[in-house]
């Protein structure tokens, strides 16, 4: 009987020896495959270490580490003061814009033409009220404690105007000036 069980068979592998024998072979492949990545794992631990250095630590703003502070309180300083100037320039041109826009309404342009339409016609009263159409050689006018004198040569009129203080301003006109 003992002869009969260590008998070996012969021939074609069975089924089961064959996914036995396919079972070992995976298992095999697996572990070398572990021990690959494991290897390639601790080869790449000590190649770190051998590259690593000490860990220092360096503060990046110049206000903490004492490195280019004056440059960068510098640069601080510039930076607040182009943002306070840009926002008083845009103050400024808005208010300009203001400005603009109520000059340029209907109204104020109505305003505007009826002021200098006044203004030519009390003009007109006071050369009136002056000359009066008739030719003086000399005359004068008192307003408000200002004194306004004229003489006139023929070729020029002299205007004399002396205001409250007693300052005294004097205008010469030449008289062929006067023709439009």
């Amino acid at each position: 009987m003992t002869k009969e069980k260590i008998k070996k068979k012969r021939g074609r592998p069975s089924n089961a020896e064959l996914k036995r024998r396919k079972d070992e072979l995976e298992k095999t492949r697996i572990a070398w495959f572990v021990m690959a990545i494991g290897l390639a794992l601790v080869i790449g631990i000590f190649v770190q270490n051998l590259k690593a250095d000490q860990i220092v630590h360096k503060f990046k703003s110049p206000s903490f580490s004492g490195v280019n502070t004056s440059s960068h309180y510098l640069t601080i300083e510039n930076q607040t003061f182009n943002r306070k100037m840009t926002i008083k320039e845009e103050l400024k041109a808005l208010q300009e814009e203001i400005e603009r826009d109520k000059e340029n309404t209907t109204l104020a342009k109505f305003l505007r033409n009826l002021e200098s339409r006044i203004y030519a016609q009390l003009s007109r009263q006071r050369v009136g009220a002056f000359w009066g159409g008739r030719t003086h050689k000399r005359g004068g006018e008192g307003k408000g404690g200002e004194d306004i004198e004229y003489t006139s040569d023929g070729q020029f009129i002299t205007l004399r105007i002396t205001n409250q203080d007693g300052e005294v301003t004097e205008i010469t006109l030449p008289i062929g000036s006067f023709t439009f």
